[in-house]
């Protein structure tokens, strides 16, 4: 009898090639950011799309804060087209990323989400900036 792993068969080899591929062109990870923006490699623009209360209290270090409702093209006049934003929000969670990866893309920009947001953030032992006080987590704020 087949475990509930293997009672759905795995897709094939070139399936999975081309799914997992093309995820990766649509997410990055806390830990490559981390490294980029430690090694002065920040070729994105890396957006925390919480509302500003919860950016004030806690948010990943160099991000700006564009709180995913207010993407617009007015918001965003000053960044080039070919500029790449990397999304991130709360955590998996929340689908604050995923809206501003929607909009982003709608206006003609690259963007990645970085998955897991600020709680992998967190969870990778990475600083915040501006951190809150205690273990309160800033939730979403969206």
């Amino acid at each position: 009898m087949p475990s509930l792993v293997s009672t759905i068969a795995a897709a094939p080899a070139a399936e999975a090639l081309r799914h997992f591929s093309q995820r990766l062109s649509f997410e990055t990870d806390c830990s490559d950011v981390h490294a980029s923006l430690q090694a002065g490699e920040a070729d994105f623009i890396l957006v925390d799309v919480r509302g500003p209360a919860a950016f004030a209290l806690g948010h990943v270090p160099g991000a700006v804060n564009i709180p995913h409702r207010q993407l617009s093209a007015d918001t965003l006049a000053a960044y080039p087209h070919d500029s790449l934003f990397v999304v991130y929000c709360a955590g998996p969670h929340c689908n604050g990323a995923n809206r501003a990866a929607v909009r982003l893309a709608s206006l003609g920009y690259p963007v990645k989400e970085m998955i897991g947001g600020l709680l992998g953030w967190r969870d990778e032992g990475f600083a915040l900036a501006e951190p809150g006080q205690g273990d309160t987590d800033p939730g979403c704020g969206c």
